[in-house]
């Protein structure tokens, strides 16, 4: 499971109540170690939780003006919430998370309490969310109405006790191997590079801050959240990676939702976490890669780069070709040139820049390929650096869950993809490697399912996704007794609820402000295609 983030690596692509009675405190610290058993500990984490959640209720968020520095403008309010490092021991070491607001902005009658954002990763910051208020986004100003808008880095993120696992300066270092392999040494050499950045993980963050990085953690972060809001249920919005954090976070605290959108899902299955979804993102990529050709092709008028999806394809391998021999600016070659144009089968909106810097290089414009392509050589400091968001990425995936640890198997599964689906498959390959050699004890997925008090979800999902296909959706709506799933037919831009599109935009309003949705499951038409 990836999601994209712009310049970064991709191993070679260099691409989460009540007081509790003194009782209860009491048998939280004394209740045994949770490696003696896994239910046993997962009851300590729920009692960790709730003693955590009791403290936020009490203590609330110290809001104050935003820092400077995290380009966060008044009336966005800044503050920290303190979550326990480790939820079996509630009394241990502490970690902030930063979290931020903006307040509704109707009458006090009109407010409905906070909505909570995740945009996805691992390893993506919630904190701009408030900003959709600010710069009066027309597609959330009737939402904007009845809550305020919450934002968060998670553990690991930004300004929440940030993880790293190799030199900022490293990371952005350019150009990087190809992630298609030429021969067996290459091979040799990814797998190097993957176990030597597993072993940085630990290094540079730390064995106790390392185990923690999970996805059921964060959804204990998100409830403790919750409290200190002064909320007694969560109104929650996920997209992506976010639509699996809220899928753990509806199964361990399904009577604190309130109203949950989901958008753009993983498919929560135990077994497709975390190595499988990896696999199916490179199949979905592939189709959407060609959506996106094709488009080219019927705009060529526009970009001049064939009139067939095989001819656009062609000028692709071209490029390709070129940068291996010789990288455009000595800093693109294929693996920064797939980090630029992967965007465009994540991303409508990046279908015509893409488009536009491919026709400019074949018209002889090189350099506007270079600064479209290139690293972001200033991307190196402070928290919230692209070397943070692929840490975080590659520390919750691979703590997650179990990941396959024969190199055969790797080998053969992707050697195989490859051969169908070239786009993506070598370099998702490697950029998850690391877990294949993770240092710290791997998870088992928690098991998502309707639990007492969970209200009706809301899911949104275009079925030409390729960052998180269709059947995603599908298998929540399952999982999710009650739910509702709201299909973009023939339309694969990740993350729906931002766009135009009447037919899903009115139905969210409807869902958050009067919690009503249709009686059945709805499909609806695409929302524009981008023009040139």
């Amino acid at each position: 499971m990836r999601d994209i983030r712009p310049k970064s690596r991709v191993m070679a692509l260099g691409s989460a109540g009540a007081l509790v009675t003194a009782t209860l405190i009491a048998g939280a610290v004394s209740a045994p170690a949770a490696s003696a058993d896994s239910r046993r500990g997962q009851d300590r984490e729920a009692v960790g939780a709730a003693i955590a959640a009791a403290h936020a209720a009490k203590t609330g968020i110290d809001w104050q003006d935003c820092p400077a520095d995290w380009g966060l403008a008044k009336p966005i309010q800044c503050g920290y919430v303190s979550v326990p490092l480790d939820y079996a021991h509630p009394f241990g070491k502490q970690i902030k998370l930063a979290v931020d607001r903006i307040g509704n902005t109707g009458t006090p009658q009109e407010r409905q309490g906070a909505l909570v954002y995740n945009p996805g990763g691992p390893g993506g910051s919630g904190l701009r969310f408030p900003a959709r208020v600010t710069a009066k986004n027309p597609v959330w100003a009737n939402v904007a109405k009845a809550y305020d808008f919450v934002g968060f880095d998670p553990r690991g993120v930004g300004h929440s006790a940030p993880i790293s696992c190799m030199d900022p300066q490293e990371f952005v270092k350019a150009p990087k191997m190809d992630p298609v392999p030429d021969s067996e040494a290459d091979k040799l050499a990814q797998r190097k590079l993957a176990r030597e950045y597993a072993d940085g993980c630990l290094d540079r963050t730390g064995r106790a801050m390392l185990e923690q990085m999970t996805t059921p953690n964060t959804a204990r972060d998100l409830d403790v959240i919750r409290a200190a809001l002064g909320e007694k249920k969560i109104n929650y919005l996920g997209v992506s990676y976010g639509t699996y954090l809220g899928a753990v976070y509806g199964t361990l605290f399904p009577g604190h939702v309130r109203r949950m959108i989901v958008d753009s899902v993983v498919n929560p299955a135990k077994e497709n976490i975390w190595y499988q979804a990896n696999l199916g993102q490179d199949v979905a990529f592939e189709g959407r890669w060609k959506d996106w050709e094709d488009w080219v092709a019927k705009n060529d008028a526009s970009f001049h780069l064939g009139t067939t999806r095989d001819a656009v394809q062609a000028k692709w391998l071209q490029l390709r070709a070129t940068a291996k021999k010789n990288p455009i600016g000595g800093v693109v070659g294929p693996a920064e040139l797939l980090g630029f144009f992967q965007s465009a089968p994540y991303y409508d909106s990046s279908w015509v820049p893409v488009a536009t810097v491919f026709s400019k290089y074949f018209a002889g414009d090189t350099q506007a390929l270079v600064d479209a392509a290139a690293p972001d050589m200033s991307d190196t400091a402070g928290n919230i650096s692209s070397e943070n968001g692929n840490a975080v990425y590659t520390a919750v995936e691979c703590t997650d869950a179990k990941w396959p640890t024969s190199w055969k198997k790797w080998d053969q599964d992707n050697t195989r993809l490859n051969a169908k689906y070239p786009f993506l498959t070598w370099s998702n390959a490697w950029m998850n490697l690391p877990c294949a050699t993770w240092p710290v004890q791997q998870q088992t997925p928690v098991n998502v399912k309707t639990g007492k008090g969970l209200p009706q979800v809301l899911i949104v999902q275009s079925t030409r996704d390729a960052a998180t296909p269709y059947p995603g959706a599908v298998e929540l709506h399952k999982r999710f007794k009650g739910s509702r799933l709201i299909t973009e037919k023939d339309a694969g831009s990740h993350g729906v609820t931002g766009l135009v599109n009447p037919c899903i935009n009115s139905r969210v309003d409807a869902y958050l402000l009067t919690g009503k949705v249709d009686g059945s499951d709805v499909t609806c038409t695409p929302h524009a295609t981008p023009q040139p």
